[in-house]
């Protein structure tokens, strides 16, 4: 009989302090293996993941289980010394991925309820932590004193609302490479963002301090910020923001300009400007100054039980060096403090402060309440896999960024400035990257960005230092990572680390680059918009959900004719195959980018069936606070996964969402795909982003394109989607009805958006829909219909890119678009044909069909052009100069946990 191994506590596993009653499993432990504690053996009940929790002690029924000496839920049952320690939603998640492990029926405790109380009567003030005698340097480049000091030198490209986020894209990419023959100037970037196109946005305040912080942040030499005029954020309307509240925005070398003539036009004085700015921006030199000028944010993503262990005590010290040396720190992401309240408030300035902290952290509560949903919603997947059961784990082990003996000295709101050095909380969502930009506006130079297993995202303008939790990570992902906090666990004193942190800090201020920048990717993210209505759930009237089936339509008022050259697809005929790489969440997408461009750039694979690769970058996945994920942004990906026009499709993880790939797997699988159709990587688990780039770029290669086989398109085989973002003239509303009235008629599919103009045109309802059928969605946001004919897609959103996001994912080959005197963005991968009657004169070259003469002909006209895009002869603009762009919408209940 084989003698199980016996292990000592302290060589397989970690007690965050003594007191514990459960400890931290460094290493994955076996059921029936030993654990010596306190000189007793005690057998392993079940598999104990690395990062899980064992018992260590006896633990009675109704007695609290302890991690910092701090409660992170109560025990159902009694619980041994030794027993696998986990809850109901851990195991819920381990089940829903590939783990192969022993693992309990039934949970054996319960999540403790948050709840702390602030006594006025008792509160002590904490006094200010003792100041650094000679504190040390860095070459930083000085700005006005309102400014301070920047880390870098660069020039921004601003998009003041996703409506001009392509522009400032396409831009940064006709720039690339000019920086370098400046010796100072550190590059030429965009800051691209979701928000601000929408009416009566609940984030108008947010999104107008993120961007005025932006303007002024002391690493930015100049800015232009561009908006398309139009938005309810826009240039007029930032620029009084910025006057009525004090932004030094005079003390910034920038310009505001519009989209006023056509896209080419416009980019040709964009680039004039940044070539007068390259210059003035060069002329300003590195200095030596303090390092109390330095203002580090604490940021964690991807986090997992040895981040409160290693990586976030680590920039803790860090941090509390710097405020001792007079400089600033900012710790953030409300919803993952939710259950550290004690630890927080142990030291702070003054009442007020502990109250407003409060405050804030009751307006989050709140807030998430309204949404149907908690703090709870916001651990991913791959934080319960790594050992974070609940938010009062997470957040427990968050809060160790702020090193015992820091004072809190303010509480701020997201992307409010920091007045004075100290330490300062800033209310944010738990999702990192909008809570990074939030921390930027605030003055942020520097980012320290801790993670257990591997978040590799970055921000445009500000050097991010990653921090990792374990050696055996930071090994897999070194070429990604800066720091390896894991040498604290294996016996390195965390004062070593500390100082090696704050010289390697002060080296990346004076201008050493961090793997990140060398990586090439970054990402801009403000706090989102959402949608929800008042109330609670039961208050809300609720609608059935959308049962698929075509809707009743008119015979067209006339017969057409339509015949393009197409290619046979499993789907039927299409106008063209592409290879497709999808991120499954936002913190993969940037690499899923580099990828798409990369075997474009390297022409892998493709031929008359694989004419070039397409990514969808988008901000969704990571959490599954209300369902959203299931209901929203899933669908709205396998659509794209399983879309006719996709020949080939591979999904990349980032590895520690909620959308990764075992649950992509699943969900495909129960649509009835054959899964050997789809390839998958991730970045987190294949080795970091050179690895898995090599790896996608294998994957296409060993699956070829298969030969093309030509096959004749007609009326009976179309699918179009439509959509209007301007109001219809009558026969403009007369044409589309008639080419839509066309395609169902002859057995083709049109999908008609929800929202937008056409339902507020009589006059192309009367010639479709057959009364008394009511505009009412036969589907669902993104799904893809069961029978052809004539559907109306659910919109919950205003957005013309969340719109068309969502038509492209039902599977159609083009989108009419009636755009009007404003043409919108395109899409990746669907040809949009955007088209108008009423157009200036000088905005009609922007347009891919201008509608004149005689309208009796104008559906002709449409039909014509869709056959242009089929056989190639034409290629949509928007497409053509880059001026495209992908977002998922949240619905209305949507919520950034």
């Amino acid at each position: 009989m084989q003698t199980a191994d016996t292990y000592e506590l302290a060589a397989v596993a970690r007690l965050p302090m003594p007191g514990d009653n459960t400890a931290i499993a460094t290493r994955r432990l076996e059921a029936g293996e030993l654990v010596t504690v306190d000189g007793h053996p005690h057998p392993l009940s079940h598999t104990v993941l690395e990062g899980h929790r064992f018992a260590v002690r006896p633990i009675r029924a109704g007695e609290r289980l302890l991690s910092w000496n701090l409660p992170f839920g109560t025990a159902l049952q009694p619980i041994e010394p030794g027993t696998y320690v986990c809850n109901e939603r851990t195991l819920h998640s381990l089940r829903l991925r590939s783990v192969r492990a022993d693992l309990p029926d039934q949970p054996n405790f319960a999540d403790s309820a948050v709840d702390y109380h602030l006594h006025p009567a008792t509160f002590q003030p904490a006094p200010p932590p003792s100041a650094v005698e000679s504190p040390p340097s860095f070459w930083g480049f000085q700005r006005s004193p309102a400014r301070g000091v920047g880390t870098r030198n660069f020039i921004v490209l601003l998009g003041t609302s996703s409506a001009t986020g392509s522009f400032v894209r396409a831009l940064e990419e006709r720039l690339q490479g000019l920086a370098k023959e400046w010796p100072n100037l550190d590059g030429i970037v965009a800051a691209a963002h979701t928000e601000g196109s929408v009416p009566a946005a609940n984030n108008h305040q947010h999104v107008l301090r993120t961007l005025a912080g932006f303007l002024v942040h002391p690493n930015v030499g100049a800015v232009l910020a561009v908006d398309a005029g139009w938005e309810p954020i826009n240039n007029t309307v930032l620029r009084t923001f910025l006057s009525e509240n004090g932004y030094p925005i005079d003390d910034t070398l920038h310009a505001f300009m519009s989209l006023e003539a056509s896209f080419e036009e416009t980019l040709q004085t964009a680039t004039a400007h940044v070539l007068r700015w390259l210059e003035p921006v060069n002329a300003t030199p590195r200095t030596l100054v303090s390092a109390a000028h330095l203002k580090v944010a604490l940021q964690c993503g991807g986090s997992d039980a040895f981040s409160g262990i290693s990586a976030n005590p680590l920039i803790g010290w860090a941090a509390h060096h710097f405020v001792r040396c007079g400089g600033y720190a900012n710790i953030a992401e409300t919803p993952e403090l939710i259950g550290a309240e004690p630890y927080m408030l142990a030291h702070v300035k003054d009442l007020a402060t502990a109250e407003r902290y409060l405050a804030i952290r009751q307006r989050f509560i709140d807030y998430a309440a309204a949404h149907d949903t908690s703090a709870e919603g916001n651990p991913s997947d791959g934080n319960k896999f790594r050992g974070l059961y609940n938010i009062i784990l997470k957040s427990i082990g968050a809060a160790q960024k702020k090193h015992p003996e820091t004072r809190l000295d303010g509480a701020l709101d997201y992307s409010e400035r920091m007045p004075e050095p100290g330490f300062y909380f800033m209310d944010t969502p738990g999702l990192d990257l909008e809570s990074v930009a939030g921390q930027v506006a605030s003055g942020c130079t520097v980012i320290y960005f801790t993670t257990g297993n591997g978040s590799v995202t970055n921000f445009p303008f500000v050097p991010t230092l990653k921090i990792v939790t374990t050696t055996p990570r930071f090994e897999l992902l070194s070429k990604d990572m800066d720091v390896n906090a894991g040498a604290y666990l294996d016996g390195v004193p965390m004062e070593q680390l500390g100082l090696d942190l704050v010289e390697r800090t002060l080296r990346v201020a004076s201008g050493e680059r961090t793997t990140g920048e060398l990586a090439g990717h970054a990402q801009v993210q403000i706090w989102r918009n959402w949608r929800q209505q008042p109330g609670t759930a039961a208050e809300r009237p609720s609608s059935p959900r959308p049962d698929r089936s075509p809707l009743p339509v008119h015979p067209p008022v006339s017969p057409l004719t339509f015949h393009y050259p197409a290619l046979a697809a499993a789907g039927g005929p299409v106008f063209e195959q592409v290879g497709m790489v999808i991120p499954t969440s936002l913190c993969a997408a940037q690499v899923a980018r580099l990828a798409a461009e990369r075997l474009n750039r390297r022409k892998v694979g493709l031929g008359p069936t694989r004419t070039r690769y397409v990514s969808l970058v988008h901000t969704e996945g990571c959490s599954d606070a209300t369902g959203a994920a299931i209901t929203m942004s899933a669908p709205t990906l396998l659509g794209y996964a399983t879309h006719p026009m996709v020949e080939r499709c591979l999904l990349l993880e980032h590895g520690c969402e909620v959308m990764h790939n075992d649950f992509m797997r699943r969900s495909l699988s129960e649509r009835g795909c054959d899964l050997h159709r789809f390839g998958w990587a991730s970045v987190q688990l294949d080795g970091g982003i050179a690895q898995v780039l090599d790896r996608i770029e294998n994957w296409f290669h060993t699956h070829p394109a298969a030969p093309a086989h030509p096959a004749d398109g007609s009326l009976a085989t179309l699918r179009i989607g439509l959509v209007a973002t301007a109001p219809l003239p009558p026969a403009a509303a007369r044409s589309l009805a008639h080419v839509a009235t066309a395609v169902a008629a002859a057995g083709g599919t049109v999908v008609a958006a929800e929202s937008g103009y056409l339902p507020h045109t009589p006059t192309f309802i009367e010639q479709t829909l057959l009364p008394p059928t009511p505009w009412s969605p036969s589907l669902a946001y993104a799904e893809q219909p069961l029978h052809p004919g004539f559907h109306i897609m659910a919109t919950p959103t205003d957005h013309p890119v969340e719109i068309l996001t969502g038509l492209g994912a039902t599977g159609v080959d083009a989108v009419l678009a009636y755009v009007g005197a404003h043409p919108i963005q395109g899409h990746p991968l669907v040809p949009v044909l955007e088209l108008a009657a009423d157009c200036p004169a000088d905005r009609r070259t922007e347009l891919d069909l201008f509608l004149s003469g005689d309208d009796s002909h104008w559906a002709n006209q449409i039909l014509e052009k869709l056959g242009d895009l089929a056989s190639h002869r034409s290629i949509p603009q928007r497409l053509q100069l880059g001026n495209i762009d992908f977002q998922i919408a949240r619905g209305l209940m949507g919520i950034s946990l």
